[in-house]
This record gives structure tokens, C-alpha cells and sequence, in this order.
């Protein structure tokens, strides 16, 4: 029955302790991030086997310490962040697969067009640069003529149109001008009256 008691301290206090190291989603894990949690996984399962519960929620927070500094040095220092996070890298620049990046990264081509795909980008010269960003997900920016139509292009766009439309004059296309103005508005062919 103590294992019963222990598992429920050590749960809540994790639970507790890992609130205060912030929320992330797996995909957004730096690699200190992931190693604590793991280790924090290993330890917490310990004391109910036979070890002291204050000794693991003590270590747990030292834990969590541990990683709050290391994130507070990743966005003082630039080369913590570097260091323990790392740096977006070019896959695709003007069109052109960056093999030696993609070899860098233990990607194959296979793999970035699958996540091309996923992003509906269908062929590779529409894309200006793309990089492989520090949590594995894929960035992009796509080649001017390969971007949508946004809202604000298509009202400059209308607006130019209209403009256009109003300067012009207006010709009566209706089918019944003539019959209302008891006149053809372009002289026929002699041939055809």
C-alpha cells in the first residue's frame, strides 16, 4: 500500500514541477528540454521501487532549475542559443536542393519532398528558400509568382480595374437600343436592310 501513496506524491509533484518549466508541445523540444524530461521520467519511477520520495522531488527540481537557467541563457546569450537549440538551416534556395545542408541534416530529398507535399507545395522551383528549423519543421518562402493572390493585392487590383472600367465610356449593349432610339447604333451593310 505505500507505492499507492508514494506514485500519487510523486505524480502531483511532477505534475507541478513540469507546470513551472513551461508548456511546450513535443514537436517544439529543444534537446536540453527533452533530455530532462527523460530524466525526470526515470527518476520519478525510482522511489517507488525503493528509494526516498523527498530525495526525487528534490532532484526533479533541481531539474527544472537546471533547465529554467539554461532557457533564460538561451535568450540572454546568443551562443546558448545556438549551442543548445541550434540554428535554421537552408535546404532549398531558389529552387535548388541544397544537397550538402540535406546530407548535414540526415534528410533525404525523399523526405523534404514528403513534407513539401504536406505543406501542398507540388514542385520545388516555386520555392525561394526553405529551411529545416531548429524543431525539424519545415520553412518556407515561395518564389513571387508562385505566392496566392492576398486580400490587399486583389483590392489594388479591383481598384484598378473599376478605375479603368469608369474612364472608359460606356456603350449601351442592351438588344433593345435600337428598337428605344428607333436606331441602329452602327450603320449596317447596304446589302442587309
Amino acid at each position: 500500500m505505500e507505492f499507492i501513496w508514494k506514485t500519487i506524491v510523486l505524480v502531483m509533484a511532477s505534475l507541478l514541477l513540469l507546470r513551472i518549466s513551461g508548456r511546450k508541445s513535443i514537436s517544439q523540444l529543444t534537446i536540453p528540454t527533452t533530455v530532462i524530461m527523460i530524466s525526470i521520467g526515470t527518476i520519478i519511477v525510482q522511489p517507488i521501487i525503493e528509494k526516498s520520495i523527498t530525495k526525487t522531488i528534490a532532484i526533479i527540481t533541481l531539474l527544472i532549475l537546471v533547465l529554467v537557467l539554461v532557457e533564460l541563457l538561451q535568450l540572454k546569450l546568443n551562443l546558448f542559443e545556438k549551442l543548445f537549440t541550434g540554428k535554421s538551416i537552408i535546404v532549398i534556395k531558389n529552387g535548388a536542393l541544397q544537397t550538402k545542408n540535406l546530407k548535414k541534416l540526415r534528410i533525404t530529398s525523399d523526405k523534404l519532398e514528403m513534407q513539401l507535399r504536406e505543406k501542398g507545395i507540388s514542385n520545388i522551383e516555386d520555392i525561394k528558400n526553405a529551411t529545416i528549423e531548429p524543431n525539424g519543421q519545415l520553412g518556407y518562402e515561395l518564389m513571387p509568382d508562385a505566392k496566392p493572390l492576398t486580400v490587399g493585392e486583389f483590392k489594388k487590383l479591383m481598384s484598378a480595374f473599376i478605375n479603368q472600367q469608369s474612364s472608359t465610356p460606356s456603350v449601351d449593349g442592351s438588344l433593345f437600343h435600337e428598337v428605344i432610339n428607333k436606331k441602329h447604333k452602327t450603320p449596317h451593310n447596304d446589302k442587309l436592310k
